[in-house]
């Protein structure tokens, strides 16, 4: 790995998504729902920590190990999401965007893994 964890795409739109959700979670209907906003936070972050922790070791296999756990907290955020709509949170239309680019992050981070998975088989 020759790249700073900083430089890839996937990462920055993992702070996107962050930015977004933390925006959301500042809205009037979370006031209350503190376990529910510390939760999906926690995971939102976890994205773009765990490309970061990953690409530290300078090793592929521990990059895609890291990135796997990335993915699964990607998961984790849109579940919620769809948990803020079916909870009368907020409507589709306020978590369409932030729901989109999780999809989006999730199949970069897939691709980012087919990717290095190349590498380690050359």
């Amino acid at each position: 790995m020759t790249k700073s964890f900083e430089e890839f795409q996937v990462y920055k739109k993992g702070i996107l998504l962050a930015k977004l959700i933390f925006e959301l979670m500042n809205s009037q209907p979370f006031e209350r729902e503190f376990g529910f906003k510390d939760q999906i936070k926690r995971a939102v972050v976890s994205i773009t920590n765990n490309i970061a922790e990953g690409s530290e070791y300078n090793n592929n296999k521990q990059l895609i190990r890291y990135l796997k756990i990335s993915k699964g907290s990607c998961a984790e955020v849109r579940s919620m999401l769809i948990l803020c709509r079916e909870l009368n949170f907020c409507s589709q239309l306020e978590i369409q965007k932030s729901y989109d680019l999780s999809i989006e992050i999730s199949q970069n981070l897939s691709n980012f893994i087919k990717y290095l998975n190349t590498k380690i088989d050359a």
